[in-house]
């Protein structure tokens, strides 16, 4: 009777398990036609882009993957990472053995203590007290290696893609021209994480089971024969091959859900770094719609996720678990329960007992490494999904480093009826000449990175010591002239002459504050070592911010290393001032002044433009205060339709401007 409840539960729990995992197939593809009814063709369009890119499965792709990221974490043969992977293998290797000798130690126990003999007791107990702190350090030492390497691998991919992130322009690029990643703070720190302890534990967990069916088999074989390990291996690969094709949904279920913890942190960072200007919307509720959106389809996404894993985990449990139990008795059974079995003819009782509970106690620690081998393959379909991840974003730094971005362009042909009008746009087919003392644009159009062509022909050109005024209405394209001329953006025709980038600075609106000390403030981007090489004095740094009326500060402050948050000590005029300062130290050939003195006095204005003009600084400046004309020999006006003047400035051009 206990049999049969027993069978009826088991029966019950099998079919509670199919019926979970079928209206959980029909559930999500309700959602699908659900989701493609409602949006559209647009829709399918993304879906069909998504797909693509997300895909994630355990294939020669992924092999292939993995590999060239392991390449990256482990540089060379004679490394730390190497002896850190050998250690650990060293200490499986040890562990396995520690479990074979506890298993034959812990039968001489039971054996002795059921045949009632105390010294044999004593002695196979003070052997396991004599090994503990052995096995003791076998475990903690296998921790550690795996610790370490976790933050081994982890140090080596992350400076990797840091260097190739902050290399040039990249991390702009990524975020400005090329809209394929668009979290990329997401992918260097979590993505990076949590591939690292994925890869190490996939290896301890692969290795460790191997280890133990290879001496597992050779020691059962010695005792029950080679039939029953037979049996455990073919169900090992009939059982793996069935849970590989059902968790394969779970690569791109991955990947789908660290790109949606990607948006909800970004828009979470949107509201912190805009918060002032949200304030003065009352925008609360409108970014409160926008948080609980892009949070409701990441919950939505995990409800799907955990069910799936619920409806697997159970999956795995009966295969991976009972099932693989079951055949280990049935195994193990064999030469017990066999009629005149050659193996227990003139065993006595004690010895029956004794070589059951050794060869069961193996098989069972068989039937586990075999269950931990196909449960194994989750991980390693999880593994997957951060792998496409990394590897996508190995991909983009690798294109954008070698000046290549993929963007939505816009179409001309809407714009131009004429087709003798049309132009034709590359991104990178203008040439950027190196030349010190002159600016100059040669049929070059001015566009944006999406094809929106801002000028057809812009052609000026100016050398040092003459200053240029450029003005025009929002959006005609001052900021884009000088994101070319930083070379953020790329050419799409003609030719620009200009000095190297070390030689041209921009001085924005609201100026930059890095994290750390007064000095780092006015000497940024150099260190305090690139200024001893310069030789310039901290006496002359403090000419600096008096020629700006910011010596205040240091005398306030007390020190030139005195750290603060800058971003919050100074008021909007101190960090443009302070910018200007900066500029005075780095002392460039030409400067870039984007608004750079609104909230600045126009007396100390004056003074800027007028030791800039001393030091030898020739401007580009963007502004609308009309005394500023007087320290400026040309104009650069652009009318926001395509059209623009270069023309030198005179009183009746300074009448006309006032």
């Amino acid at each position: 009777m206990a049999a049969f409840s027993k069978y009826v539960t088991g029966k019950n729990s099998s079919i509670a398990g199919g019926i979970l995992l079928v209206l959980y197939l029909l559930k999500r593809r309700r959602g699908t036609q659900k989701r493609n009814g409602k949006k559209g063709g647009s829709e399918v369009v993304q879906n069909e882009k998504d797909g693509k890119k997300d895909r994630a499965a355990v294939d020669k792709v992924f092999f292939g993957r993995i590999f060239q990221i392991l390449r990256i974490m482990v540089p060379q043969f004679f490394s730390m990472e190497t002896g850190y992977l050998a250690l650990i293998a060293a200490m499986l290797v040890a562990r396995t053995y520690c479990d074979v000798w506890m298993i034959q130690n812990g039968t001489m126990i039971e054996s002795a203590i059921i045949g009632r003999s105390p010294k044999e007791f004593k002695t196979y107990l003070f052997s396991f007290i004599k090994f503990m702190p052995a096995i003791a350090l076998v475990n903690n030492f296998l921790k550690l290696g795996l610790f370490e390497l976790k933050l081994r691998f982890r140090e080596r991919l992350t400076k990797n893609l840091y260097d190739q992130y902050l290399q040039g322009f990249t991390y702009y690029k990524m975020g400005n021209l090329d809209n394929r990643i668009a979290n990329p703070d997401q992918l260097l720190t979590q993505d990076v994480e949590k591939f690292c302890n994925s890869v190490v534990d996939l290896y301890s967990n692969l290795s460790k089971p191997l280890l133990d069916i290879c001496l597992y088999i050779y020691k059962l074989t010695t005792a029950i024969g080679a039939q029953g390990p037979t049996v455990m291996m073919t169900y090992l690969l009939v059982s793996g091959m069935f849970l590989t094709r059902m968790r394969r949904p779970m690569g791109k279920m991955t990947v789908t859900e660290q790109r949606y913890e990607g948006e909800y942190r970004f828009v979470n960072s949107r509201l912190i770094t805009n918060s002032e200007e949200i304030a003065f919307y009352n925008g609360n509720e409108r970014e409160k719609l926008t948080i609980h959106s892009t949070f409701k389809k990441l919950v939505d996404h995990l409800h799907q996720f955990i069910f799936f894993r619920f409806s697997m985990g159970f999956v795995d449990s009966m295969i991976a678990k009972y099932l693989a139990t079951v055949v280990g008795y049935l195994v193990v059974s064999r030469p017990f329960l066999t009629p005149g079995h050659s193996r227990h003819l003139t065993s006595t009782h004690s010895e029956l007992l004794e070589d059951y509970y050794q060869s069961g106690r193996m098989l069972l620690r068989l039937s586990q490494a075999l269950g931990r081998i196909v449960l194994a393959g989750r991980e390693m379909t999880r593994l997957s999904g951060f792998t496409s991840r990394i590897t996508e974003l190995m991909k983009v730094l690798k294109d954008l480093n070698s000046g290549k971005y993929v963007r939505t362009m816009v179409s001309q042909n809407e714009k131009d009826s004429d087709a003798s009008q049309k132009l034709v746009l590359v991104p990178g087919s203008g040439n950027v000449i190196n030349r010190d003392n002159i600016i100059k644009f040669d049929h070059t159009p001015l566009a944006t990175p999406n094809g929106d062509v801002l000028i057809k022909d812009l052609s000026f050109e100016v050398s040092s010591g003459t200053n240029v005024l450029v003005c025009g209405p929002n959006g005609c394209g001052k900021s884009s002239l000088f994101r070319v001329l930083g070379e953020l953006w790329p050419l799409f025709g003609g030719s620009l002459t200009k000095p190297e980038r070390g030689k041209l600075f921009y001085v924005p609106q609201r100026p930059y504050m890095t994290l750390g000390s007064l000095r780092d403030q006015v000497i940024y981007p150099d260190t305090y070592e690139d200024q001893q090489r310069k030789g310039i004095s901290d006496q002359v740094l403090k000419e600096y911010l008096d020629n700006v009326q910011l010596g205040h500060i240091l005398d306030r402050e007390g020190s030139w290393d005195c750290v603060q948050d800058w971003m919050d000590v100074l008021s909007g005029g101190e960090k443009q001032r302070m910018a200007m300062a900066r500029l005075f130290y780095h002392k460039p050939q030409f400067a870039i002044l984007d608004e750079c003195t609104s909230a600045v006095s126009v007396d100390v204005e004056d003074f800027i433009y007028s030791h800039c003009r001393t030091v030898g600084i020739t401007l580009f400046t963007v502004s609308h205060r009309k005394s500023l004309w007087k320290h400026h020999e040309f104009y650069l006006h652009m009318d926001g339709r395509g059209n623009y003047e270069f023309k030198p400035i005179t009183e009746e051009t300074v009448e006309f401007g006032s």
